[in-house]
């Protein structure tokens, strides 16, 4: 099982069933829609035949939030160094004469001299003036402004609302649609976190923070803290903080995240040439493998899925580069403990690492409700794969998130006052041919569990041992 994870977005290039399916073949682990682009009706409809084809490939919805946009444009506008362009925050243009915006502020926050820049700093204007609700510019690069592209305003605090009503009706869609994640933009403190986490409630999706800004760099511990999972935006982070650094940010972030067992997505222009070209460029194979070896649970294609000419292509070029990177990092793996372990759970995370390092151990099988024991064996980025065995289905779907995890649904309860599930998964797991005869396990889980158990249980077997002794049959 490959331990990395690609998340692809499907848009106009791929939305249709059977190429979602060869996405999936050529290595897809996740699909992600994005909110920004076209209507709830294309995304549900979207959702629908996600489910139909991949049923059991986790979505992630990510949500506009606090980004800034250009509208939808009738007319995208060409440009030349000098000229002069004018964006606004009256939506009835169109983009003929004023580009319209989706801040209806942003006149209000930014003033003479300081500079705006369009589609992940690719397009930068000077302020000239403020007149009304219209913001005059001059182009200091040359190019097109087209529809729902992203904003920036370096350095100045923009006077958003930390949830828009926008953000509440995404959400209250995402819950009705049951996807897996729902994505959070330019998330800076626990507090937007949790502000989602409470629209979102218990049994809905789980939250992907997005890293984009210098605040969400300083207040990174306490996001990852409150969060399930962190997408890295190197486009709006590298706007927003510097260019120089961001590699660094990478490295920090998912070092960070991995303490915590948190999984990271690493997004933005991996292999952005595969948009018109078949093959990509040799930075581009090199980002994907040190995002790997950084410890990323995930690798993101973003336009090069959604619109782009070679899709599968892009795919299956990300796993196979990812897959020898993963088989260089393996060889010379040595996880040290990042803390004191002094608790049970942390206890029998390095048991499992250190019996899964010293025997013949195929497969690990986690047996868990929340997902606690997926996460921490993964961030410990075991060599066996990990069968995450849960009774909840929406939460086998999200432990697909995670690095050489697969989650798996089983109908068997759980009991408090016995362990006999544990066995009925490992048997429902040879049943569905995911162990083998041959397979030596090792099974992990929570035993007799009270309030904040976790982990407390640690079992070896050989499968046919099992298969002999237990009479088991299929």
């Amino acid at each position: 099982m490959s331990r990395t994870r690609i998340v692809a977005t499907v848009g106009p290039a791929t939305n249709t069933p059977e190429i979602l399916r060869a996405l999936a073949a050529a290595g897809m682990g996740i699909v992600r829609l994005n909110g920004s682009h076209a209507d709830l009706d294309w995304h549900r409809a979207a959702i629908r035949m996600i489910r139909e084809a991949l049923p059991d490939v986790p979505i992630i919805l990510d949500i506009p939030g606090r980004k800034i946009r250009t509208r939808r444009l009738l007319h995208e506008p060409d440009f030349e160094v000098g000229d002069e362009v004018v964006f606004t925050t009256d939506s009835s243009h169109d983009g003929r004469s004023k580009v319209p915006v989706t801040y209806d502020r942003l006149h209000e926050d930014v003033q003479a001299g300081q500079t705006i820049m369009v589609d992940d700093g690719t397009l930068m204007f000077k302020v000239v003036r403020i007149s009304g609700p219209d913001i005059v510019c001059r182009a200091m690069t040359a190019g097109r402004i087209s529809s729902a592209k992203g904003i920036n305003v370096p350095h100045v605090k923009l006077n958003t609302a930390l949830v828009t009503r926008r953000d509440e009706e995404m959400v209250s869609f995402a819950r009705s649609t049951e996807v897996d994640y729902i994505g959070i933009s330019f998330v800076e403190s626990a507090e937007h976190v949790k502000a989602i986490r409470k629209l979102v409630a218990a049994d809905g999706p789980l939250i992907v923070s997005k890293i984009e800004t210098q605040k969400g760099i300083d207040h990174l511990d306490e996001i990852v803290d409150a969060t399930d999972s962190i997408m890295i935006d190197r486009g709006d982070l590298s706007v927003e903080t510097n260019l120089e650094s961001l590699a660094l940010m990478q490295k920090d972030i998912i070092i960070r995240a991995r303490r915590a067992g948190k999984p990271v997505i690493v997004a933005t222009e991996m292999l952005h040439t595969m948009i018109t070209n078949s093959f990509p460029t040799k930075a581009e194979v090199s980002d994907i493998t040190n995002a790997v070896l950084d410890g990323c649970a995930a690798t993101m294609l973003s336009g090069e899925t959604a619109v782009g000419q070679y899709p599968e292509e892009a795919v299956a070029l990300m796993r196979r580069v990812a897959n020898v990177a993963e088989s260089y990092l393996q060889g010379g793996l040595d996880i040290e403990s990042n803390s004191a372990r002094s608790s049970i759970p942390r206890a029998i995370e390095d048991a499992v690492a250190m019996v899964c390092r010293n025997l013949p151990v195929t497969k690990v099988g986690a047996v868990t409700k929340s997902g606690y024991a997926a996460r921490m064996l993964a961030a410990h980025m075991i060599r066996q794969p990990v069968l995450a065995v849960t009774n909840n289905q929406r939460a086998a779907r999200s432990f697909n998130l995670l690095p050489g995890v697969e989650g798996i649904f089983v109908d068997i309860e759980f009991p408090r006052t016995s362990a006999d599930h544990i066995i009925q998964c490992l048997r429902e797991l040879w049943r569905r041919g995911k162990l083998t005869d041959d397979d030596l396990v090792l099974s992990t889980a929570v035993a007799y569990p009270r309030s904040g158990n976790r982990m407390n249980l640690l079992q070896t077997h050989y499968v046919r041992d099992l298969v002999e002794t237990l009479r088991w049959s299929r």
